[in-house]
């Protein structure tokens, strides 16, 4: 960024003049947007803008009022960048797209992070918005998480999000399953782990893989039977390719026995899907067009673009955008719970404005604690 240091001056003295001789780092950092900063660059000139600002908040308004004389011509008039990046293939009906927290605990500001810029996609195009609460692994799961996520959606997203709970969708999941037996695309798997990771590892197949239809499906009702296999004997899995370069796409579980208390279900369950074959289901049946996703998930996108093309759905599978992680040199992203800041004052649209300023990116970024309030608080206030 050229003239990094004057410009950020300039702003610092601009912003402290319109706010009684204090000028805020978060106001800075949104205005050099305007110049040419790049978001993943935040990280990278922070700390220069914080030491620019706190010596500019130690002149009077007089002595800030002459300096911003000589940089004036330097602040650019252009108006910051309204609104988020075009989507592709976005039908006249609007856009349909996700937010899938796990019943772990309450919303915290990693959440909003990610799930913000879904729904600013769905103010801006119409259609439908859903807040999908992923707990088809029963050991994973904080009871009162699932009142907090549904308190939570309503507030910030504007009481516009559609909540679902993937447990109360378990049929839907088994007949998924059964349908991929039927046409051969997975097969139940009887081999321990260790076994099957050697023949990962070696590219080979498994005796389990070739056996036909018939006894596969047998082998599933043998995994729905409370008499039959028991809870590690037996997975559900994809039949990729045990060849593919990426050893993490060869016959991938789909679903697996978990005997565990489940907090919503109880025992009414022994076979629990796997995220890949939860997720690429609801994708579909819930006409997903359009997914934001943490860029970790890549690997889980390809899987799922696999089931999508062996049920014929391939022309179907949404479009979709990684993001990449936010990391905090001084706090932890967990720690901060948006129901606090709710009760200090902060505004759903502050968190919709903050993902819409930082778009679409897969570059990683580094932030400071008072970086990230300072900006938050820049649009709480507008």
């Amino acid at each position: 960024m050229k003239n990094f240091e004057e410009k950020a001056k300039a702003y610092a003295l601009k912003n402290a003049i319109s706010h009684d001789g204090k000028a805020a780092q978060g106001a800075v950092i949104s205005a050099l947007f305007n110049e040419g900063l790049k978001k993943e660059e935040v990280g990278k000139y922070a700390k220069k803008v914080s030491e620019i600002v706190n010596e500019i908040n130690k002149f009077s308004i007089e002595q800030q009022e002459k300096e911003f004389e000589k940089l004036k011509d330097v602040v650019s008039e252009r108006p910051h960048r309204e609104g988020l990046p075009e989507l592709p293939n976005v039908p006249k009906t609007g856009v349909i797209m996700r937010f899938a927290p796990s019943p772990s605990g309450a919303f915290h500001i990693g959440h909003a992070m990610t799930a913000c810029i879904s729904f600013d996609y769905v103010m801006k195009y119409g259609g439908k918005f859903y807040v999908r609460i992923e707990d088809t692994n029963p050991e994973n799961i904080y009871a009162p998480a699932y009142g907090m996520i549904e308190e939570e959606s309503k507030w910030l997203f504007n009481k516009k999000a559609i909540v679902i709970v993937q447990s109360d969708r378990m049929k839907l999941y088994y007949k998924y399953a059964e349908k991929l037996i039927k046409k051969g695309f997975a097969y139940v798997c009887t081999c321990p782990s260790e076994k099957f990771k050697e023949f990962a590892d070696t590219k080979k197949e498994c005796s389990c893989r070739k056996l036909e239809i018939k006894e596969q499906t047998k082998r599933w009702e043998r995994m729905m039977n409370k008499s039959g296999y028991r809870e590690g004997e037996a997975v559900l899995r994809f039949k990729s390719n045990m060849k593919h370069k990426n050893p993490a796409m060869r016959d991938f579980p789909l679903a697996r026995i978990n005997l565990t208390p489940h907090p919503r279900q109880k025992t009414k369950y022994r076979i629990w899907p796997l995220m890949n074959l939860s997720v690429t289901v609801d994708d579909i049946e819930l006409g997903m067009t359009h997914v934001i996703r943490a860029k970790e998930h890549r690997d889980n996108a390809e899987r799922q673009k696999m089931i999508y093309k062996c049920l014929n759905l391939e022309k179907k599978f949404p479009w979709t955008a990684f993001l990449g992680r936010y990391k905090f040199t001084d706090m932890e992203l967990s720690a901060t719970k948006i129901t606090a800041l709710r009760k200090k004052g902060y505004s759903p649209e502050a968190f919709w404005k903050f993902s819409e300023q930082v778009g679409l990116s897969e570059s990683d970024k580094v932030m400071e604690k008072r970086e990230y309030f300072e900006l938050l608080d820049t649009f709480n206030r507008a």
